[in-house]
């Protein structure tokens, strides 16, 4: 089984990327989530190691880093790294590779072997901006794999193409990503 790295976005969304960590872990995976700034807003930390039994990660200074260089540690403990859900902001910063917090310096340090996953989730008309669509391909490019979001009614109430998927299809994507290294 594989190391995963599982970031989370601030996305209404993250609550299926709780039950993708209690999946995967429950395949025999281990799962080690980084949640954004932000994203620690919505969900806490502890949820993630306590569906995982590994430690969860929010910052790169501070009381909450584990060594002295969280984001190496992180990158090469990981077989796979995976972005769920995967927001406007996060696209942005992957493509452009800045490095700000603790999920895009971790992102930079990863070995290129390292299968890299992004499951976009946003509004629909988001998804649509000339920008994110750019840094989408840009991403692919660089080899970034990306699951296409799924069709539904949004929590704002819009229509249309955001939605992340269910945490069982993001599951079977990894593995064949896996398999395929």
């Amino acid at each position: 089984m594989a190391q995963i790295v599982l970031v989370s976005g601030a996305s209404v969304a993250i609550h299926k990327a709780c039950d993708l960590a209690s999946k995967l872990t429950q395949d025999g995976h281990k799962v080690r989530a980084i949640l954004t700034r932000s994203a620690v807003k919505l969900v806490s930390p502890q949820l993630f190691e306590a569906l995982t039994s590994e430690p969860a990660y929010t910052d790169e200074f501070g009381a909450t880093r584990r060594t002295a260089m969280d984001h190496i540690d992180l990158a090469k403990w990981g077989q796979c790294f995976v972005v769920a859900p995967c927001t406007a902001d996060l696209i942005a910063k992957f493509a452009l590779g800045l490095a700000d917090d603790l999920a895009t310096t971790t992102a930079l340090a990863l070995p290129t072997s390292v299968p890299r996953l992004l499951c976009p989730a946003m509004n629909p008309g988001m998804l649509a901006a000339p920008p994110v669509r750019r840094h989408l391909e840009t991403l692919q490019g660089d080899g970034w794999s990306v699951l296409s979001p799924d069709e539904g009614r949004m929590a704002c109430g819009d229509e249309g193409q955001g939605r992340l998927p269910e945490p069982q299809k993001i599951a079977a994507w990894i593995e064949k990503s896996l398999a395929r290294r």
